[in-house]
């Protein structure tokens, strides 16, 4: 016996929960480096969330050194621009994914962001986590300090994944067990 709930998760509380998780640093995501690397680094910033045909839309501004240090300068390619990316979701181990991952950058073409977009497109999908079944689990297992009963979340699964212009809509099925 199953029945499904809907659940919609605008972007609005998808980004800030996104900040608290993957932008934890200075509001930066690293991709590549850290914040003491002054010749090679790379990071996404800013990140704003929305849909559009389906598909995740991610803009971010990336800032990115693929230098060398010499006698203290950096001698080498770097660039900020803005990135926007476009993704599929899907649900895997609990959580939110991206696959099918596709980078434009706003301006112009160089050697530089073709290398910076292939390295977004490949390591976006590893980096991306929305624990939407942690996120569920506190929800449905709350406990107000007036109710004699627990609840517990059982058999949780995300059975569908859609994408609109407001939210992402996720298709849940599982059992709430009152004990």
């Amino acid at each position: 016996m199953g029945g499904g709930v809907e659940l919609q998760i605008q972007y609005t509380a998808m980004q800030k929960v996104l900040a608290q998780q993957m932008f934890a640093d200075q509001g930066r995501l690293w991709v590549h480096g850290d914040p003491k690397s002054k010749c090679n680094f790379a990071f996404l910033e800013n990140p704003r969330l929305g849909g559009i045909d389906g598909r995740l839309r991610i803009q971010a501004k990336f800032s990115g050194r693929n230098a060398a240090s010499l006698f203290g300068f950096c001698l080498g390619p770097g660039d900020v621009f803005d990135l926007d990316i476009m993704a599929t979701p899907y649900f895997q181990e609990g959580a939110i994914r991206l696959k099918d991952v596709y980078v434009e950058s706003g301006g112009r073409e160089t050697f530089y962001s073709r290398k910076v977009r292939e390295a977004i497109r490949d390591k976006l999908p590893k980096k991306f986590e929305y624990r939407v079944s942690d996120e569920v689990r506190k929800i449905m297992e709350r406990e107000p300090s007036n109710r004699p009963y627990q609840q517990e979340l059982k058999n949780f699964t995300v059975s569908q994944v859609r994408v609109t212009t407001a939210a992402m809509i996720l298709g849940l099925e599982f059992t709430l067990v009152v004990k």
